[in-house]
């Protein structure tokens, strides 16, 4: 054989090799990941074509499947009554790709996970096509339903924000609220041009009625940041709630010349006043020196016991961390790198701002923690797992994140502190007759601006549990834009209290 032919046969084996080893890589190693990736359409039309299982709360479907007349068998339905309430929660199935639990879910609702290998075990020796097991929410209907109207008729049309309740005990999400929603039936169509000009239209909204606030938008916590604040003080053994606290009219922290004030309430305004009286009436002045005293170390700590700079919900894809500043970027003119944060820095975190960012489900878990001794739960959506049947195949146990978030004795004081918020301060809005609730309310200041000398309006927080000895829900409101509101109404007590109060009763069912 002369040389070019030779050159040329080798060439051609190794062309051959590498196909082989490329068609062995495709069939054996990447088969169990392509057949899972939601993208691969024979898998998605293979789906369609067998009875996807439900998405429950309680005894009734919030997401089922329908037979119908075309080349995929069975069309994904979300019930008209609650389909826009639910369904960040639920999101969406669609030709190709999922969302929210349709998609975090979608081995048991396909039926493909391995707790249903009996059950298709049963059905293929019947002969009977395979069908998806159920999965059930932790949700609580009536509260999540007056979480999302609560949003919808305090807001307007063009209004956003988000709602998150937990029950303290065991972690489970009681309520999830984004506002505006959408309508994921239009997604589900089987029209392909249908489906995705509605999912164009959505995706293009400025409202962004595709996010779930809840668990992907982080805001300025402001005021109920202050929680955190008073946790870190108590944890530190310098303070307790019965104690006299720094106030006064306003505070310069030190290191800096701009001052902290109280918006005019006279109520902070000697140098020192009772624990109870700053947390009522959320001084300023009070918590920026407390978050001084703390120091920044601590008070990062003590915003991590909590959760913040970490995600803990797993039912769900796309949660952002909550951020407490692990540090400040130096300048490279300045000679670059990072430091810690100054105390004037830590003043301002103190109080909810400089760059703490917070979602609502992680201040609905600062809440709840408080409201659970102390003891921080891992929030969880998925309450059962079920066959077609109905038979539970699994049950979610709860989960401890964190013992000890703050000592019992410190969530104690604390409680105290927002139950008297509540009943003489300015968490009042969120009171019932007959139960103690413990809240606080939060207004976070966004831009240099005020609302008032013509800046952008602020973000307006509410957290709240009850009964305050013995906690069975907790809730956090985050109003990100409330345009029918004039600039003064923009208040965590005046549009958040009302919110939480409804979702509190819908739990305890007054």
């Amino acid at each position: 054989m002369n040389k070019p032919i030779r050159a040329v046969s080798i060439f051609c084996m190794f062309l051959f090799l590498a196909l082989m080893a490329n068609v062995t890589y495709v069939q054996f190693v990447k088969s169990g990941s392509y057949n899972k990736d939601p993208r691969n359409a024979r898998v998605a039309e293979a789906s369609y074509s067998r009875e996807r299982g439900q998405i429950m709360v309680g005894d009734e479907p919030v997401a089922t499947s329908k037979p119908v007349d075309d080349r995929y068998k069975y069309l994904r339905v979300y019930p008209p009554a609650g389909a826009r309430m639910f369904a960040p929660v639920t999101g969406y199935l669609q030709l190709g790709s999922q969302t929210g639990i349709e998609r975090s879910q979608n081995a048991v609702l396909t039926g493909s996970d391995p707790q249903l290998f009996v059950t298709r075990l049963v059905d293929l020796l019947k002969g009977e096509t395979a069908q998806g097991g159920n999965v059930v929410l932790t949700l609580d209907a009536a509260a999540q339903k007056a979480a999302f109207e609560g949003l919808r008729d305090t807001l307007g049309p063009e209004g956003e924000g988000s709602v998150v309740a937990i029950e303290p005990k065991t972690g489970k999400v009681l309520a999830m609220a984004s506002y505006p929603s959408y309508d994921p039936n239009e997604l589900a169509s089987h029209d392909p041009a249908a489906a995705s000009q509605a999912y164009k239209s959505l995706d293009a909204d400025e409202q962004e009625p595709l996010l779930n606030r809840a668990i992907r938008t982080r805001l300025f916590p402001g005021s109920t940041f202050k929680l955190v604040t008073a946790a870190a003080a108590i944890e530190s053994g310098k303070y307790h709630a019965g104690d006299q606290v720094p106030a006064g009219t306003t505070y310069q922290p030190p290191g800096t010349s701009h001052e902290i004030g109280n918006d005019g309430r006279g109520q902070c305004s000697p140098a020192k006043i009772e624990f109870a009286t700053a947390m009522e009436w959320s001084c300023n002045t009070t918590f920026a020196h407390l978050a001084v005293d703390v120091g920044p170390e601590k008070m990062r700590a003590q915003a991590e016991a909590f959760g913040f700079n970490n995600t803990s919900l797993l039912d769900l894809q796309g949660q952002v961390a909550s951020v407490y500043p692990t540090s400040v970027d130096v300048p490279d003119s300045e000679g670059g790198g990072t430091r810690e944060l100054s105390l004037a820095e830590t003043a301002q975190t103190g109080i909810g701002q400089n760059t703490v960012q917070s979602t609502p489900l992680q201040m609905a878990m600062v809440t709840a923690a408080i409201a659970n001794q102390g003891t921080l739960m891992r929030p969880y959506l998925v309450d059962k797992v079920q066959t077609a049947g109905f038979n539970v195949l699994r049950t979610t146990e709860p989960e401890t994140l964190n013992e000890h978030a703050v000592s019992a004795q410190t969530a104690g004081e604390l409680t105290d502190l927002l139950v008297s918020t509540v009943a003489d301060g300015t968490a009042s809005p969120a009171a019932i007759d007959g139960v103690d609730v413990a809240g606080k309310t939060g207004t976070a200041q966004r831009g240099d601006s005020l609302c008032s000398a013509g800046g952008k309006p602020p973000y307006a927080w509410f957290v709240s549990f009850a009964p305050a000895q013995d906690a069975q829900v907790a809730v956090a409101v985050m109003i990100e834009e409330a345009p029918d509101r004039a600039c003064g109404e923009i208040a965590g007590g005046q549009l958040g209290g009302p919110i939480a109060k409804a979702v509190m009763e819908a739990v305890l069912k007054k």
